[in-house]
């Protein structure tokens, strides 16, 4: 079984340590966090959206994702905060004129440039690699660079000028801690928008009820006959002794 003829194994080969973890490739990562959906693992193609965590997908594989929940689907994890086609936001991107995707490179003996991104940020100029961090606004899917929005500080958008607030500000791909601080802000949001809807409902009850017209019935009056005239009233005793009026007869003319 091995250790004859004068071998002598080494401390490495009888004793087992503990395995070596496995490192990620940053680059890698990167590359697949910005360049492909969370959900299809497809590249992104227009029209991309984006989640209430900052993460991207493609619009296509959110329609069918919603419309197909299957168990099944592993990538489904990552997405089962999207309840709705409303929980996502349709991004506004900016082409980066130097990027040349594929054109360049038929013959497949061309080294593709991983800091060469598809988009960029309108304001700055930065591209959307990765390497620098991006957000975009849920009011109106506008990306920018958060260097742009930190350096030019304004309430509105730089690119359409739509009016935002510091809640619609979310980052893309970010952090551990962005993801839980956006996931924080997500479930408080939808919880108020639940409390808004019930008081609604109720007032609509209420203003329902009071517009319904109040029904009036009115007594008939007895048509007369030809010829005939109002008797009067008869009236009987009832036993305690009090009179009680009886309803006038009609009495027809001889």
């Amino acid at each position: 079984m091995g250790c004859d003829g004068g071998t002598i194994p080494k401390r490495h080969e009888l004793v087992k340590g503990p395995k070596k973890v496995e490192k990620v490739d940053k680059d890698a990562e990167l590359v697949a966090q910005w360049n492909y959906c969370t959900l299809s693992q497809e590249i992104l193609r227009r029209p991309i959206v984006a989640c209430e965590l900052g993460r991207l997908y493609n619009k296509d594989a959110v329609i069918e994702f919603l419309l197909d929940k299957s168990a099944e689907k592993a990538l489904g994890k990552a997405a089962s905060h999207i309840k709705s086609i409303k929980n996502v936001t349709e991004l506004r991107l900016s082409d980066n004129p130097a990027w040349e995707g594929d054109k360049g490179n038929t013959k497949g003996d061309k080294h593709d440039d991983l800091q060469r991104a598809r988009f960029i940020c309108p304001v700055v100029g930065l591209e959307m690699n990765g390497r620098h961090r991006f957000c975009f606004l849920r009011c109106c899917g506008c990306v920018f660079s958060e260097r742009a929005l930190k350096e030019i500080k304004a309430e509105v958008c730089h690119t359409c000028g739509a009016a935002f607030q510091e809640d619609d500000v979310i980052v893309l791909n970010g952090t551990k801690e962005d993801v839980e601080v956006l996931k924080t802000r997500m479930e408080e949001r939808r919880l108020r928008a639940k409390l808004e809807k019930k008081p609604q409902g109720h007032q609509k009850l209420r203003q329902g009820s009071l517009k319904k017209p109040a029904l009036i019935l009115e007594r008939k009056k007895p048509a007369l006959l030809p010829g005939a005239q109002v008797g009067p009233t008869a009236a009987t005793v009832s036993s305690s002794g009090s009179w009680k009026p009886r309803a006038r007869v009609l009495v027809p003319l001889q």
